[in-house]
């Protein structure tokens, strides 16, 4: 399995939910490969969530792959009530520590690119990684739910009436 890294758009909210940016269309990764518009057509859901390409590692799972013209969009759950890791790395998303995505596949189609690199035309994508730095700069968390920031608010403004009542 090849694993590209890039630091892409990646977003956590409070209750795990994650959406990203996966692969951004038209620039290089730092290696110099290009993946393709229409490459990722083939992706089969759900795809496994991991932390940093290790297979021993499931922290959760992408619900949704699809193209758009910026790229491969992403959006799934961590699944933080059931797996302490996973509530570890959405700890580390929200903070900003982890900000990356990075793409698991099997090439399938290519040709090599002057200067080094490949243009990567077909592949098979087994999954997507929370990384804490991409090989690709336009690859990222965009939005991470948190279910806790909301009930820290529920909490705050309870307090706060509480106060105002006397």
């Amino acid at each position: 399995m090849e694993r590209l890294f890039f630091e892409t758009k990646i977003a956590a909210t409070d209750t795990g939910e994650i959406t990203g940016l996966a692969w951004p269309f038209g620039s290089a990764d730092r290696v110099g490969d290009l993946i393709e518009p229409g490459s990722f057509k083939s992706a089969t859901l759900p795809l496994p969530m991991l932390f940093g390409h290790d297979l021993n590692d499931p922290i959760g799972v992408w619900s949704s792959a699809s193209e758009d013209s910026t790229g491969l969009q992403v959006k799934g759950n961590l699944l933080i009530n059931d797996v302490a890791r996973a509530r570890e790395v959405h700890a580390l998303v929200k903070s900003g520590a982890v900000r990356g995505l990075s793409v698991g596949f099997v090439t399938k189609k290519s040709v090599t690119r002057k200067g080094g690199g490949r243009t990567i035309s077909a592949l098979d994508l087994l999954e997507v990684s929370l990384v804490v730095v991409g090989m690709h700069p336009g690859a990222r968390v965009t939005s991470a739910k948190s279910a806790i920031h909301a009930i820290a608010m529920a909490e705050a403004i309870n307090r706060a009436a509480e106060r105002l009542r006397g």
